[in-house]
């Protein structure tokens, strides 16, 4: 019985967004909340699932297998495929959330762009920021957690770590590869990387 009420509570709340032109691709595969609000021109691909407290806005596209929750999704979005949006999480316009991207209690600022196998936690990100794949914010020590600000047209190449709590100032660079523990100032390069050693003719033992 608990079943069929969820099913039919699903069907209404779908065929509900349906009138209201959302564009929705298999929508017997994608889940509503009864407090999801979603504004024009949506396009919801299969498997998206939608927790409660979740505000979308126009002109934004969710592509398959994301889940999103107690969040603010801003005009000319688009996430995933394969996204979490976790709660107190605010997408402003025209960013977007690529594969594999987990984001928690953070706002990406416009334009900015968070694409590949990345974690995201406790985190400001300003406008036109460029998260490279691989990236992880490092928030939590075991105990408390830190809060990470990455100010405008921050660049942040492949595979960094960023050790909160941590500021980036704006149009710095991260090279890839890094981890960085200390603030970053305006303008700059900061990278940690070990010297690359290579020996010569190298034959590996035999068994």
């Amino acid at each position: 019985m608990k079943q069929l009420n969820i099913n039919k509570l699903q069907n209404s709340l779908r065929l509900k967004f349906l009138k209201f032109k959302v564009n929705m691709i298999a929508p017997e595969t994608i889940y509503f909340s009864k407090d999801t609000k979603i504004g024009k021109n949506v396009t919801i691909e299969p498997y998206v699932v939608i927790g409660s407290k979740v505000k979308i806005g126009n002109n934004v596209t969710i592509k398959s297998f994301s889940h999103l929750e107690n969040c603010k999704i801003e005009n000319k979005v688009e996430i995933g495929p394969y996204a979490r949006i976790r709660p107190g999480t605010t997408l402003k316009e025209g960013s977007k959330i690529g594969n594999f991207v987990e984001i928690k209690k953070s706002t990406l600022g416009k334009k900015s762009k968070v694409n590949h196998l990345t974690y995201i936690g406790d985190t400001s990100i300003g406008k036109s920021v460029n998260v490279g794949a691989g990236t992880i914010t490092c928030n939590y020590d075991g105990i408390k957690k830190y809060k990470t600000r990455i100010k405008n047209n921050v660049f942040i190449g492949s595979n960094s770590s960023l050790v909160a709590p941590i500021t980036l100032e704006e149009n710095s660079i991260i090279g890839a590869g890094s981890v960085i523990t200390r603030n970053v100032s305006k303008k700059s390069l900061a990278l940690t990387r070990s010297q690359q050693l290579e020996v010569k003719n190298y034959k590996r033992k035999s068994k």
